[in-house]
């Protein structure tokens, strides 16, 4: 008889510690912190505002000192196919690569904005959505910001530790978050599978900028990261792809940011 009454109250304890831990992850992000997401379960790391050197892939001139002058939070790893499948329920799964914690890839740049999209509505109606910021993709400096991590060579760490790429793929795409972050805690940046940004493809400004967005206007969207399938000269963190916005490949992926509502142009500074 007491056997039985311990064990209800630890089952009550369990089920109490679980909706308090859903209660404490459901708060609002707080800036300067880390948070999660309920529903998709989805970490994203908070971002401090800084500068850093976006230099052109060939060293064509247009070297560009970039300042993000409002922190954001960005995605500890790629979308995953379980969290693509919590949010797009009514879409197929797309992936070539089966497995709910592997990237989700095949996804066209329109259907990354729509995963985005409902999130920012799901937060919006549950009272959790920061003034001025949206879910959405990176523009292409959130996202080698984060990529370099401080950092200012041609990786941020060693290659081989931290990304899948062709030497060490097997050919094929990998669950998130095996290899080694880089110092910001960030997973699979240089590898796995290439990333979606906000941005259009375009050339860098030159000189120096306060948060850029890209050209206003372009044929192909930007495309950032190693994949599984690439090479290591084409895992660095400078290294930029373009690509059709409703192309979907099997080494192309994306990754969520929550950061402040576009601009319709970059502000330059004087």
């Amino acid at each position: 008889m007491l056997r039985c009454v311990y064990a209800a109250v630890a089952s009550m304890a369990l089920v109490t510690s679980s909706h308090a831990g859903a209660a404490e992850a459901a708060r609002p992000p707080a800036t300067g912190e880390n948070f999660s997401l309920v529903d998709p379960a989805l970490t994203l790391i908070w971002v401090a505002p800084g500068s850093f050197l976006m230099s052109g892939t060939h060293g064509a001139g247009d070297d560009t000192m970039v300042t993000l002058t409002r922190g954001y939070w960005l995605g500890r790893t790629e979308v995953t196919q379980s969290q693509w499948q919590a949010v797009m329920d009514s879409f197929p799964l797309p992936s070539h690569f089966k497995g709910s914690d592997r990237p989700v890839e095949q996804v066209s740049w329109e259907l990354a904005v729509d995963f985005c999209r409902r999130i920012s509505e799901q937060e919006r109606a549950a009272g959790r959505l920061p003034d001025g910021y949206e879910y959405c993709l990176p523009s292409e400096a959130q996202w080698e910001y984060a990529c370099r991590a401080g950092t200012t060579g041609v990786y941020a760490g060693e290659i081989e530790k931290m990304a899948w790429f062709d030497a060490n793929s097997g050919a094929q795409s990998h669950p998130v978050a095996q290899k080694q972050p880089n110092a910001w805690g960030f997973f699979d940046l240089h590898g796995n599978v290439t990333e979606w940004c906000a941005d259009w493809y375009g050339a860098y400004p030159g000189g120096s900028v306060n948060d850029p967005t890209g050209v206003p206007n372009g044929q192909f969207r930007l495309v950032r990261g190693g994949a599984w399938s690439a090479p290591a000269g084409r895992c660095r963190s400078a290294f930029r792809l373009s690509s059709p916005g409703n192309h979907s490949i099997k080494f192309l992926g994306f990754r969520l940011a929550l950061a402040p509502v576009r601009l319709v142009a970059p502000a330059a500074v004087k």
